[in-house]
């Protein structure tokens, strides 16, 4: 028969306690559990089975001549008399009671078996904690005062199943590489210090205390890991023997800071480049810095560092990656492009003044060659009327021809007329330069007048 012995059995996905012929075992949703069930001496060559409920024949699972059935495995240890129970791919719904039993004549002999299954996650709450790259994290894990001796265990992840088995460090190992265990017993917290983080440290952790009844004791921790870098990172490009300039942004109450460029892959072993050869420091304002490299070098590509602030720390410079190029290997950039369009708007307002100038120039002499047309016409319509006035005269001049002074006061008008006319032409002559024809019909008609 099973006999009751008090047996604690611990295994990497479950746990395991049998008293007084009650076995209690737990898992974990989606992992396995294996327990195991002692014999009396004697029945070493008899059948044993795993069963739930009742253990009537549709209740049986497995049996050890089966070995293995669907998520079910079993093993008989005849030396040691020991049947081994394994049960895979565990569900919520498989948790209850079952039995372990021998078959004998007459009546069969049971141990009893209590499965309890809880989900692998932890925990509800979870602490957050944030650090740098290259920097060091301290991570607090309380405990109750039934723990002070019990093991502690810090793992990576948040699957409680696997979280011992697979623990970074332990309070039976205080110190392992980067991380290091220490147990303040008197406050009930154990803290675990991770030292020169990296970006990959990022993530979910558990801190365990071990139980000897049920499942173990677990607080979750997220870690982030911040990179050891920047008001912002640039990518930079520049061609041979032309300049380029970095723009280093800085907080406003570091105005009165040093300002720093400096050159390397990492910024602990960069060297100072602000007031070196070519690299000069200016524009200094309010918010930014301008360091200008005026010759570029093939051998100025690399990695740069621009800072105000003595002290290097998360956020207060700047990072460059600069490309520099020989020219005929470049091809059109946008920085090109837009420099283009830039230079274009520019000078648009240029452009335009000298097409008024020309548009000036050309319409001004037009616009006065009409106005001289205009007055040509007028003149020409003057003309037409004295002709008119001289014919409708002379009608009056054959009838009166006899008479003295009606000769003489024709005479004087036709001079008074010529002065007057002779006065105008010189007005119109102002406007401009009349044409040799125009001048040639004046002269005519002005010695006809005087005739």
């Amino acid at each position: 028969m099973w006999s009751h012995q008090h047996i604690i059995v611990c295994t990497a996905l479950s746990f395991v306690i049998s008293a007084e012929g009650l076995i209690e075992v737990f898992g974990y949703e989606g992992r396995g559990v294996n327990f195991s069930c002692h014999y009396d001496q004697g029945y070493e060559d008899s059948e044993k089975y795993f069963c739930k409920k009742d253990c009537g024949s549709s209740d049986v699972l497995i049996t050890t001549k089966q070995k293995n059935k669907g998520k079910y495995s079993m093993t008989d240890d005849i030396k040691n008399r020991i049947v081994t129970v394994t049960i895979s791919d565990l569900q919520s719904h498989d948790a209850g009671k079952y039995k372990c039993g021998v078959t004998r004549w007459f009546i069969d002999t049971y141990s009893e078996v209590k499965l309890q299954i809880k989900e692998d996650r932890c925990c509800d709450t979870v602490n957050k904690t944030q650090s740098i790259e290259e920097g060091s994290v301290t991570i607090s894990c309380p405990y109750d005062s039934e723990s002070v001796d019990k093991l502690k265990f810090f793992c990576r992840g948040n699957r409680p199943s696997t979280c011992r088995q697979q623990a970074v460090i332990t309070s039976n190992n205080t110190q392992n590489g980067r991380f290091r265990l220490s147990d303040d017993r008197k406050s009930r917290i154990f803290t675990v210090t991770i030292s020169s983080l990296t970006l990959k440290d990022s993530g979910s952790y558990l801190c365990g205390v071990q139980r000897n009844s049920g499942f173990d004791d677990f607080s979750a921790v997220e870690l982030e890991v911040k990179e050891w870098c920047c008001v912002e990172s640039k990518n930079m490009s520049g061609i041979v023997g032309r300049a380029v300039t970095f723009q280093c942004p800085y907080p406003r109450h570091h105005r009165n800071n040093m300002m720093f460029l400096c050159k390397g892959d990492q910024r602990s072993n960069c060297t100072y480049m602000t007031y070196q050869g070519s690299f000069t420091l200016h524009n200094v304002n309010a918010t930014f810095f301008s360091v200008v490299i005026t010759k570029l070098k093939a051998e100025d590509s690399g990695t740069y560092w621009c800072r105000s602030d003595p002290e290097w720390s998360v956020g207060n410079y700047t990072q460059f990656h600069l490309t520099v190029e020989e020219e005929e290997q470049r091809g059109v950039s946008e920085e090109s492009i837009i420099e283009a369009l830039y230079w274009l708007f520019a000078a648009l307002p240029v452009l335009l003044l000298i097409l008024i100038i020309i548009l000036v120039k050309v319409c001004k002499p037009k616009r006065r060659q009409l106005k001289v047309e205009a007055a040509v016409d007028m003149n020409a319509s003057k003309l037409e009327a004295v002709d008119a006035q001289d014919v409708t005269s002379g009608e009056d001049l054959y009838q009166n021809y006899d008479d003295p002074a009606i000769r003489s006061q024709q005479r004087a008008c036709k001079e008074q007329r010529s002065v007057q006319f002779f006065e105008d032409y010189e007005d119109e002559a102002q406007y401009g330069n009349i044409s040799t024809t125009e001048d040639i019909y004046r002269n005519e008609f002005f010695l006809k007048t005087q005739t």
